[in-house]
């Protein structure tokens, strides 16, 4: 029993040990500056005011060529979009097509 007790007590050392040396090596040192992480898009993510309806169709589920060619027409005649929500001002896009889509769209 002792030995097994002292081999959980070693391993609970060691990760300690690794635990505490990670966050000293990432703590910030005198002189030097941080690197603040910038919020990016996510990677297959299509801009609803940039993207051509192609795009549009087959990044977006849910959405075929015609749908995403009257979000095209409906940037084109109103301007760019200032809210993902405002989709639903396109005729035959509704709430749950938005919240189905919503990781896979950016402004």
């Amino acid at each position: 029993m002792f030995k097994s007790t002292f081999h959980a007590f070693c391993i609970t050392l060691a990760l300690g040990g690794a635990v505490y040396t990670t966050g000293v090596a990432a703590a910030e040192r005198p002189g030097e500056t941080q690197a603040v992480q910038v919020s990016t898009p996510q990677e297959g993510q299509v801009s609803i005011n940039q993207a051509t309806a192609e795009q549009l169709a087959s990044a977006m589920n849910g959405i075929g060529l015609k749908k995403a060619q009257a979000i095209v027409s409906y940037r084109e005649e109103y301007g760019p979009f200032t809210a993902i929500e405002q989709l639903k001002e396109v005729p035959g896009i509704g709430s749950a097509l938005i919240e189905r889509n919503g990781s896979r769209l950016k402004l």
